[in-house]
């Protein structure tokens, strides 16, 4: 393996301009906020199948990728396939596989996940038209884009029938990608890193609310408990008056506003800052002040101030718009959620920190309302299709922070050839191992300082860095030795 020398310059220049991509609702709802936290946000497309399980069916859509090639050791440094995930895809974010790649000298790309940002294959997102929206689809098409760009490279470099090594990374739903890439396609690469990476299916998804307040701790627990209390009766006293304290008179459906209060509660614990909620709200019980109050401010000023949610995310009526434009990602992530996957988060029959209004009936409620009669989540075709957490894949790294309560949808427990680590730290959420913590705003370059334990954070790194060195290398050598 060669470094890259100056004489590439030129080189590099034409690979990269001359190709023709939350809680709940915000399962990986973090991007990276202004153009210094990219590598690059310079948009590249190719054509991509509509319809990869269809011999007659031959139409095409223009999907987005990006390339990032200041790392790449030429001529055979690996390529980093750095997978999007729910949402547009504005370029590749800085984060630590921009450390990865410059450790192993890769080269690394990113394509738009189909239908979320630019890369619809449709003007409107019908229930009819979104009926090529499956992970299954997605899958393929990571498979015929990794194809075309290895083609690509080895034309720029006048050469054929030659294979770099490819590694795979993911968070979250993208994670998930990332393992089941590796799975259906071990042959397409040498590995992936599925952090955070939600491979089960499950349908009524109790663990989740358990770990909110597992993560919470008895006090802001009861703190959040009481919130609820309170605002249910206030609900039923004057269901205006409550809402418009939130900033949210806009959703008309209680339970949707209900869910909206859950998610902002969550994403504290999912992201890293469990302080910036819990230390108010004991503030004010220990004060004798009104939790209501305190939930409101920091709704207000962290969920929707700093983090930057909308409220009408929440809304039904926002997801049944089937217009085509940048709010588009929630209608269509809620249709993965309605037929694949569902993590309906309903609240446990006791001891619950979310409304006992949040339940089974309210989630397949809206999907029937969002997308009409005949749309429920197959829960046991995608775990039995993908393995859930009995995935048996090979070199699959899965990692998960201690306090996401997301990892009870991940693979936690290690086996042969995919072993799985927990970082383990106060506020260690989604995919600490890539971004750090606390994530809002986003930390560029996957900082870990600000972890209260960065040692745990580094740990885990290491045994990254090990595992994808080892499979990188038997990669190699067994491309060497079929030569």
């Amino acid at each position: 393996m060669r470094k890259l020398v100056s004489c590439f310059a030129p080189f590099l220049l034409l690979l990269s301009v001359s190709h023709a991509a939350a809680p709940y609702r915000l399962l990986n709802h973090l991007t990276a906020r202004n153009s210094n936290n990219y590598l690059t946000r310079q948009e590249l497309w190719f054509n991509q199948t509509l319809d990869h399980f269809s011999p007659y069916d031959h139409r095409q859509f223009a999907q987005r990728y990006y390339e990032f090639l200041d790392h790449f050791m030429l001529p055979d440094g690996p390529i980093f396939l750095k997978l999007c995930g729910e949402s547009a895809c504005n370029g590749i974010a800085n984060d630590y596989v921009s450390v990865l790649a410059k450790k192993f000298g890769a080269a690394v790309v990113s394509l738009e996940h189909r239908y979320y940002g630019k890369s619809s294959p449709f003007n409107s997102l019908t229930t009819e038209n979104l009926k090529y929206l499956s992970s299954k689809q997605a899958l393929f098409d990571l498979a015929v884009f990794r194809q075309y760009y290895q083609e690509s490279l080895n034309a720029k470099l006048n050469r054929s029938n030659v294979e770099n090594t490819w590694f795979v990374f993911g968070v979250s739903y993208s994670g998930a990608l990332s393992a089941w890439f590796r799975l259906k396609f071990p042959h397409l690469t040498c590995g992936s890193l599925a952090s955070s990476a939600v491979v089960q299916a499950v349908y009524n998804f109790t663990q989740f609310d358990q770990q909110i307040g597992v993560s919470a701790g008895p006090e802001c627990k009861a703190a959040l408990q009481e919130v609820n209390q309170l605002v249910e009766q206030r609900l039923a006293k004057n269901s205006k008056e409550v809402k418009d304290l939130f900033g949210a008179a806009e959703l008309n459906i209680d339970a949707d506003f209900l869910y909206f209060l859950a998610d902002a509660a969550a994403i504290a614990f999912q992201y890293g800052n469990p302080d910036r909620l819990c230390s108010p709200l004991l503030q004010a019980k220990n004060n004798g002040q009104d939790l209501v109050d305190a939930y409101a401010t920091y709704v207000k000023d962290y969920y929707v101030g700093t983090f930057g949610v909308s409220v009408q995310t929440y809304s039904q009526k926002h997801l049944k718009n089937t217009a085509l434009n940048g709010d588009s990602s929630d209608r269509l992530w809620w249709f993965q959620v309605c037929t694949e996957v569902a993590y309906f988060q309903v609240a446990p029959s006791n001891d619950s920190v979310r409304s006992s209004k949040v339940d089974t009936r309210y989630h397949l409620d809206l999907c029937k309302n969002v997308f009409g009669e005949g749309i429920y989540p197959d829960v046991t075709g995608t775990n039995i299709y993908y393995g859930g957490t009995n995935i048996a894949g090979s070199k699959i790294i899965f990692t998960n922070g201690s306090q996401d309560p997301w990892r009870h949808a991940s693979k936690q427990t290690s086996s042969p050839d995919m072993p799985s680590y927990t970082i383990t730290c106060h506020n260690c959420g989604h995919g600490t191992d890539l971004r750090g913590c606390p994530q809002a705003p986003l930390v560029p370059e996957g900082d870990a300082k600000n972890c209260s334990s960065p040692d745990a954070v580094h740990k885990v790194r290491q045994q990254i860095i090990e595992n994808i060195d080892l499979w990188l290398s038997e990669c190699q050598a067994k491309s060497r030795n079929s030569l």
